[in-house]
């Protein structure tokens, strides 16, 4: 089985952890080097494209030809209904579409864990629980984990988990 289809294949796990402050947060992210990082501190390349900045990442790591690439940062962008930005570079993109371009980019990397640390800087402008929780359904089965890393003070902007009888 190919790595893409392995990924494919497998259940995507979505976690929240509320951090009692900063120092709890900086912890986790420092316990987790194998987890691709979704930050507001780090950037996308500004010289690059969306689609080339996702692109990248397995023309670099996987070694595919600059097509193959480009074919799968379209496939990413477009089952999360981003094709619009595909051309777009950082400065000329809003909160919400430089935070899909960032995810899609750790999503390339295929790493075990994603982690969405504070989500709320990233989108400052959104109701941002539902807004992360469609764009990670969206990308169902192409991760493995993600973690939302969030302040204890935010949690109730999530829904709680419906109970089963």
């Amino acid at each position: 089985m190919s790595s893409s289809a392995a990924v494919a294949a497998r259940a995507s796990v979505v976690r929240r952890i509320m951090a009692p402050d900063n120092d709890g947060r900086r912890k986790l992210v420092a316990e987790h080097p194998e987890a691709a990082l979704v930050a507001a501190r780090l950037p996308l390349r500004a010289n690059l494209s969306v689609l080339e900045n996702i692109a990248i990442v397995p023309r670099v790591r996987e070694g595919r030809d600059a097509e193959a690439a480009a074919t799968f940062a379209w496939d990413l962008l477009d089952r999360v209904g981003y094709t619009r930005i595909a051309d777009l570079r950082d400065p000329d993109l809003g909160h919400e579409e430089r935070f899909v371009a960032k995810l899609l980019r750790a999503v390339a990397l295929r790493p075990p864990i994603i982690l969405i640390d504070r989500p709320g800087r990233l989108l400052p402008d959104t109701y941002y629980p539902p807004f992360v929780d469609a764009t990670l359904a969206a990308l169902h089965g192409r991760f493995a984990q993600c973690w939302i890393v969030d302040y204890v003070w935010n949690a109730p902007l999530y829904p709680r988990p419906e109970s089963g009888a």
